[in-house]
């Protein structure tokens, strides 16, 4: 048994090992320049806020964390991409060691997931949807070490990774509702003492420098996430229209996914037992954060954006496995196997196409040629100046500019045009 365990354990690390290779390696290769996110993270990390116009901070913090290690080097921002993915895999592949007996199990959890393009084709750009996905993870995984031991420190790991979560991008929210949900259910039903209530302490306290930022900015990241959502849009057919292409948009991107587990069981039968507590939970986590967010769709009016539902199904693998496990049919493994290994290696081939073949993409960019012809620019125009140390503009032009010089000037927000600034903020129009 402890032969099998390992041989288990093997699988698992030769396949992260090569999710991360893959997808660190191949858009290194044919991407001219970082994606419009990624380039957009960085220059955030460059004048670093406890949040910024669009987002809250976390996908700043990160990326510069790598920027102070690693300087320009495009594959780090894309090995930090594939370090979110694999840490939420083994944090899933973790917590599925829970749930069964057989630990082949919990390897069918994980990879039922090359099924959704949001954990391959998507995750070369860094971005805040990227950034979520490990904070979402952990904080289902102590929310169960929490449900299972009822201990201080895993209550207040599930506060200290939501509230990072929420730093994150604060379509956390519908996780949090979710797991308020079931905290409560299971208080009411006495499952659980009022000592999961400790999480909010470290949540609280994560937020409340964001929070004072939020009120000194007129709430600005709130704002642009409501007008991201269409919310300006009048109109009854919103309620019908939005939700519904929502809901066609969600089943169509998980249609590879479905062929995986339809090749896996004999028949699709579900057992629904509310006394399960792993059901409670799976479910509770799966299902109530998705019927939450499509209720905001159709309540509101509002658009929902698919690649917004990236961290949403971190853990569907596991609530597939989990509700189908009697009908697995182990007779289908080679099958199941085979789709895997096409889904496995069509994705990178599809991306090398993609990125190889469209040559007016935002990764065609040429940023460092830019970056030297403004540096040109500002030494030519501004010989007494000094040192460039602020560049103003909108993410993308003076983002890129700011990423790719060694001095890297401190990325301001300006909507209207590219301004070079000494520190005496004495600027020069460019272009």
């Amino acid at each position: 048994m402890a032969i099998y365990k390992k041989n288990i354990n093997n699988l698992f690390y030769i396949f992260v090992t090569a999710h991360l290779l893959i997808w660190t390696l191949v858009p290194t290769i044919t991407n001219q320049n970082l994606p419009l996110d990624t380039i957009e993270a960085l220059a955030w990390g460059s004048n670093l806020d406890w949040g910024f116009n669009k987002h809250p901070p976390m996908s700043a913090f990160l990326p510069e964390i790598f920027f102070q290690i690693f300087g320009p080097q495009d594959w780090a921002y894309y090995l930090l991409s594939q370090i979110c993915i694999i840490v939420s895999f083994f944090v899933i592949f973790k917590l599925a060691e829970d749930f069964f007996d057989n630990k082949i199990y919990s390897l069918l959890s994980i990879l039922l997931l090359e099924g959704i393009y949001f954990y391959n084709f998507t995750t070369p750009e860094f971005n805040v949807n990227v950034c979520l996905i490990p904070f979402w993870s952990l904080s289902v995984f102590y929310l169960w070490k929490g449900i299972k031991n009822n201990k201080i420190l895993d209550w207040s790991l599930l506060g200290l990774f939501a509230g990072l979560g929420f730093l994150s991008k604060y379509l956390f929210i519908y996780l949090g509702l979710a797991i308020d949900v079931l905290l409560i259910y299971m208080i009411y039903t006495k499952r659980l003492d009022f000592k999961c209530l400790v999480s909010l302490i470290p949540f609280v306290l994560i937020l409340l420098p964001h929070i004072f930022w939020l009120t000194e900015n007129d709430y600005i990241t709130i704002t642009y996430g409501l007008l991201r959502t269409g919310s300006e849009e009048v109109g009854i057919l919103n309620h019908i229209k939005h939700p519904m292409i929502f809901l066609g948009k969600q089943i169509g991107l998980l249609l590879p996914f479905l062929l995986m587990v339809f090749v896996l069981v004999k028949k699709f039968k579900i057992n629904i037992n509310l006394d399960d507590d792993r059901f409670l939970f799976l479910v509770s986590i799966n299902v109530i954060p998705i019927l939450f967010i499509f209720l905001t769709s159709f309540t509101m009016g509002v658009k929902i954006r698919t690649m917004w539902m990236t961290p949403f199904y971190i853990s569907f693998g596991l609530l597939f496995i989990y509700i189908l496990k009697s009908q697995i049919n182990f007779e289908r493994m080679k099958a199941f196997t085979s789709i895997f290994l096409i889904l496995f290696l069509l994705s990178p081939i599809l991306y090398s196409y993609v990125s190889i073949s469209q040559t007016d993409k935002r990764t065609d960019f040429d940023g460092k040629k830019l970056a030297q012809q403004a540096k040109v620019f500002y030494e030519t125009e501004g010989k007494d100046l000094g040192k460039m140390e602020y560049i103003k503009g909108n993410e993308w032009i003076a983002g890129n500019i700011s990423y790719h010089l060694p001095e890297r000037p401190k990325w301001i927000y300006n909507s209207s045009e590219v301004q070079l600034c000494n520190k005496d903020m004495k600027c020069l129009k460019y272009k």
